[in-house]
């Protein structure tokens, strides 16, 4: 497989009136907390809200009337169907894409809106990729692979040339690694605009299988593929994308946890006023837990913002609960009147808020006459949660 920069730059124009160049904007917030000049590429604020559509794009406009004739069959967990189905629109071509039952609402609900039709199928995405390659087999459709392709790769690496050309100066780069095709479009691009810029990628710790390979090592069987960052949660690596693209550029490739990603996404909603989907805030993440020389400039791909609504609940709680902005508090009382008025009058004092309380005297580790209390606070930071239960404590109260 080859792709050189003239092949990105000529996938620049194939797509240039449709897709967008995307903000480059520096975060002050972000800087403050990596210690370097810190700049947010948004993909986020893209059509179809994702980098998906650069290779999508790219692709359907390759090829010829006879094919497009036949229509196209994608498989993706959601942002790669909207680039299809959007692609696939503007130019007039049928479009079919498998998604896996799990896939979130709002990404089935904008590919089809998008005018693909969708098909749901296996757990993962690595089974609908199975389904849409025998559906392809059976319509004669052609597949339209998420990242295994050259016209694909090229249009991903578009990002690279915005990037380069908005901030020649820039020493690093942060990009999440699913499939592959992005930060391998992206590092071709600058490493041949820059040689000397760093390249990091970044994977879920759920779905680490091309940190495995990176490594040599095998994929940990605890691996889970479920992920908060569901679009980079791949089951298996590429050995093409690993040999051709990034065992070349690539300078280091790091995992990060579900409750760091969550942070991430909180910090950026609340810092930096974006909404962004777990496998863009990554790149933040990674770059808070990394030991990576980031230089005095580099950049954090924020590589797509479909989030799932439903679940922004539960992963806000996760992101503020890691920092200390949220602490569920579990205590041992007498049960006796006054009791709860101590705890508050504590609780105030100290000026955290109660958000929640819950009595439950039926408890099996209870005595008589002992009750549990369950406290969700809101407080400022890992040290004020600590500072509120030193009062407990020394109050007279049993921590659980």
């Amino acid at each position: 497989m080859k792709v050189a920069l003239e092949d990105i730059k000529s996938a620049r124009e194939t797509i240039g009136n449709v897709v967008r160049k995307t903000p480059l904007m520096q975060s002050a917030a972000a800087s403050d907390l990596l210690g370097t000049d810190v700049y947010l590429k948004c993909e986020n604020l893209q059509l179809t809200g994702s980098f998906k559509i650069r290779g999508a794009l790219n692709k359907i406009s390759s090829l010829n009337i006879e094919e497009k004739k036949r229509g196209v069959i994608a498989a993706s967990a959601g942002n790669h169907a909207q680039g299809v189905a959007l692609s696939s629109s503007k130019l007039g071509v049928k479009s079919t894409v498998v998604m896996p039952l799990n896939s979130s609402i709002v990404k089935q609900t904008a590919t089809r809106n998008y005018g693909a039709e969708v098909v749901l199928h296996g757990e993962v995405y690595d089974e609908a990729f199975e389904y849409a390659k025998e559906l392809e087999k059976k319509s004669g459709a052609v597949f339209i692979h998420p990242y295994q392709d050259e016209k694909i790769i090229a249009g991903q690496g578009t990002m690279g040339l915005e990037i380069f050309e908005d901030l020649p100066d820039v020493d690093s780069i942060i990009v999440s690694i699913g499939g592959g095709g992005l930060i391998s479009g992206t590092a071709l691009a600058l490493k041949a605009l820059k040689p000397s810029i760093k390249i990091y990628g970044c994977v879920a710790e759920n779905a680490p299988a091309m940190l495995s390979m990176y490594k040599k090592e095998q994929v940990p069987t605890r691996a889970s593929y479920i992920s908060i960052a569901d679009g980079i949660a791949v089951k298996k690596a590429s050995p093409v994308m690993y040999d051709h693209f990034i065992s070349k550029y690539v300078d280091d490739i790091i995992s990060v946890t579900e409750d760091e990603i969550a942070e991430a996404i909180v910090f950026l909603l609340e810092r930096s006023k974006m909404v962004v989907e777990g496998s863009g805030a990554i790149t933040l993440a990674a770059a808070q837990k990394s030991k990576w020389d980031l230089g005095n400039k580099t950049v954090l791909t924020l590589c797509g913002g479909n989030i799932d609504l439903n679940l922004v609940g539960e992963i806000l709680d996760r992101g503020l609960s890691r920092n200390g902005r949220v602490a569920r508090i579990r205590l041992i009382a007498t049960d006796r009147p006054g009791t709860l008025s101590t705890l508050t009058k504590i609780i105030g004092d100290l000026q955290a808020n109660i958000l929640h309380v819950e009595h439950d005297r039926m408890h099996p580790s209870l005595q008589i006459r002992e009750t549990m209390i369950s406290f969700v606070l809101e407080t400022k930071n890992a040290t004020h949660v600590a500072e509120v239960q030193a009062a407990f404590s020394s109050a007279g109260f049993r921590l659980v």
